[in-house]
């Protein structure tokens, strides 16, 4: 959909085809006065332009802004999706995501202020805020938030949408409250059971299994929570068809999080002794930061093993490419019912997962495994099968679907509206992205180079993600590393800033704050 910006109206303004004629009537109109000074022919402009768009707003029908369709995954690493170079995974229905529309191949998320990633992700995307300024308000979503209307579905909301909501929620806010419809809300994980950790021990080893409902799990009520999130989004298909508004649904699986479960036959695409093992593999990550021995650490034995790590990826790989098939039918329904040429899709995750790399298994560190997520972007005039590289947030996602919806983007949304990317990016790497979590790990990435930062073990690693994508290799001993590590540092404390991150961090490395 092409855009015009106008002059200063607010920062996230845009005017959509349909108002463009009458700005431009309206700027000849003006240009003809000819005794109107400069300052006084914007002025004018400024007020025509919003008058029209208020008029024309008026007697446009609602229908015409475009439906939003946000599909969510939990735990989804970046490298997780087949038409994205994944040649060990089937996920058919993503890839046609994925080659209908643009991807962003680097997109990320700022990390999190407990071992409950989720949380963090999933309130920084629903409130608009960075990582710390998100933590600030945690607690006050339900008492503040809601009745301020100030949510991201209150927004579009308010903008004339009708919205739906299914799945994982894990905000401290009702999703009853948040949105119009809301259905078998879910909390930030099935039930686990002690049989799913610290497992498999040895190849012989199958007291646990997937496709077993005796362990409930995704299983719990009689039916995969994924099945279920597959019945929400087709119903809601069929119930926004009926309905003169525009729709925002926003569907949020719990897979691909563990306990890793799905149908016998999704397990058997992929027989673990042909899984690769990741080439970053660790029995064990050698230095001690903060999360080694949290709760999705211990899903495998240590030291790790590669046959434990081959098993683990084999249950994950299946229990997306069982989710895929989900998001096939919510597809299929959105076209069945006739409203997919208006529809923007946003697929994301709310954040990554170790799995084996590294020896770690959760998401509770700074690598690009558990930082970065798949993003796919879908919708009428996006270019096709088309890969941008600048570094994004997940969250972004918000940003640009309220300005999609013709919304003002509130002052206090921090995250940026992609949608003038889309047009402009390219496939270059390009950008600054930060990392942090609890008080234990820190990291910026510029372009090509990162940081990390271990403060309570004064630890630095640098990695060149050109030469080493997989961050195997610490750059910290090559010459000339010291230097490249200090200006990497003071562009941290720069995002520190931004985020509002208030850890003190130039006490434990005082060589990479020194001038």
């Amino acid at each position: 959909m092409m855009s015009y910006r106008l002059p200063d109206v607010n920062r996230h303004s845009t005017v959509d085809e349909r108002v463009a004629p009458c700005i431009e009537l309206t700027m000849h109109a003006i240009d003809r006065i000819t005794y109107v000074s400069t300052h006084r022919r914007e002025s004018l402009l400024r007020y025509f332009t919003i008058s029209l768009i208020l008029i024309c707003g008026s007697v446009t029908r609602a229908a015409d802004k475009p439906n939003l369709l946000f599909l969510f995954a939990d735990d989804q690493a970046y490298h997780t999706i087949h038409a994205m170079g994944n040649d060990e995974i089937r996920t058919p229905n993503l890839d046609r995501l994925f080659k209908r529309g643009t991807s962003f191949t680097h997109a990320h998320n700022q990390g999190g202020w407990n071992g409950a990633i989720c949380i963090a992700s999933r309130t920084m995307l629903n409130t608009g805020l960075y990582l710390w300024h998100a933590h600030a308000v945690d607690t006050k979503l339900k008492t503040e938030w809601v009745p301020q209307k100030r949510l991201w579905a209150q927004q579009l909301s308010s903008a004339g949408y009708q919205t739906f909501f299914s799945g994982k929620w894990h905000v401290k806010a009702d999703a009853d409250s948040v949105f119009e419809v809301a259905r078998n809300v879910r909390g930030g994980m099935p039930n686990q059971t002690a049989a799913g950790y610290n497992r498999p021990i040895s190849r012989d080893d199958d007291a646990w299994k997937p496709w077993d409902r005796s362990f409930e799990g995704f299983w719990k009520g009689g039916k995969h929570w994924s099945e279920v999130l597959g019945d929400d989004g087709v119903e809601y298909m069929n119930i926004a068809a009926r309905d003169e508004r525009p729709f925002f649904m926003y569907l949020a699986f719990n897979a691909p999080h563990d306990p890793r479960q799905s149908p016998k036959e999704f397990v058997d695409m992929y027989p673990a002794d042909r899984i690769a093992v990741p080439a970053s593999f660790l029995p064990e990550y050698p230095y001690d930061i903060g999360s080694n021995r949290i709760r999705d650490e211990k899903l495998a034995p240590f030291p790790r093993t590669q046959f434990a790590v081959q098993v683990n990826r084999q249950e994950y790989y299946a229990i997306i490419t069982h989710m895929d098939q989900q998001i096939g039918r919510i597809l299929d329904a959105l076209e069945e019912t006739g409203q997919a040429e208006n529809t923007w899709i946003i697929f994301t995750a709310d954040h990554g997962l170790g799995c084996g790399n590294h020896g770690l298994l959760g998401k509770q560190n700074m690598f690009d495994h558990s930082m970065r997520v798949p993003f796919a972007v879908v919708g009428p005039g996006v270019e096709a099968d088309r890969r941008i590289g600048m570094r994004i947030y997940l969250q972004d996602a918000m940003a640009t679907t309220l300005e999609l919806a013709g919304a003002t983007i509130p002052d206090h949304v921090e995250f940026n509206s992609l949608l003038p990317f889309l047009e402009s990016g390219s496939e270059q790497v390009t950008g600054t992205v930060y990392g942090g979590y609890t008080e234990t790990q820190r990291s910026v990435t510029v372009d090509h180079e990162k940081l990390v930062l271990y403060p309570k073990i004064n630890v630095s690693l640098l990695f060149d993600l050109n030469e080493d994508p997989d961050e195997r290799r610490d750059l910290s001993s090559r010459d000339g590393s010291h230097a490249r590590k200090k200006v990497l540092f003071r562009e941290f404390l720069t995002q520190q800033k931004v985020v509002g991150d208030r850890l003190n961090v130039t006490n434990a490395f005082p060589e990479l704050a020194a001038p």
